[in-house]
């Protein structure tokens, strides 16, 4: 007879945990290390960007989008997403005026949005982003790799350097507040 069988399913489930987290050597320090951002990066056009884990509430395929007549351009339309129907935004387009090219790879991001929940078209996912303090750009370099020229700078507070590439922290929870981004429809 197993050991399992003597136990709890909760039991055994958090034996489970307990030696999971065993093998994951510094794990609990680094969840709670000060100076640690950690959020979901992605890519649109060619900026690298994160985002807080809080402000994304699911990350999907792209989904079959219906087009909405009379909609902003940069409103792909709309999807069913398990019987919601969910707004689509093409936000490189919302951000800087250009069109996505679509391709397999990509991505949604779905976002909580007062009124209804919202999904932003993303280029490409790269998942979990930790950065640290010492990996933080000062103004004047962030400023230099034009992570936040037009409107990218009204949702990208602070950037980071992470290898060869330097990252913006997007709000998207700024960018929900938006009135013109709310105003999807025109």
């Amino acid at each position: 007879m197993s050991k399992h069988a003597t136990q709890s399913p909760f039991d055994v489930l958090a034996d489970y945990e307990r030696r999971s987290l065993a093998h994951v050597a510094g794990l609990p320090e680094q969840l709670d290390a000060p100076g640690l951002w950690r959020g979901v990066g992605y890519r649109i056009g060619s900026r690298r960007l994160a985002s807080n884990f809080g402000e994304v509430l699911e990350i999907l395929p792209i989904p079959q989008v219906t087009a909405v007549p009379g909609a902003q351009p940069w409103m792909l339309g709309v999807a069913n997403v398990r019987g919601n129907l969910l707004p689509i935004v093409d936000l490189k387009q919302f951000l800087e005026g250009e069109r996505t090219v679509l391709h397999e790879g990509q991505r949604i991001l779905l976002v909580r949005q007062p009124g209804g929940d919202v999904a932003v078209l993303i280029d490409e996912l790269y998942g979990q982003r930790s950065f640290t303090d010492q990996q933080q750009l000062g103004a004047e370099e962030t400023d230099a790799v034009q992570l936040s020229d037009g409107r990218y700078a009204h949702f990208i507070d602070r950037a980071y350097r992470l290898g060869d590439h330097p990252w913006g922290i997007f709000s998207l929870e700024r960018l929900a507040r938006t009135p013109e981004f709310r105003q999807a429809a025109a």
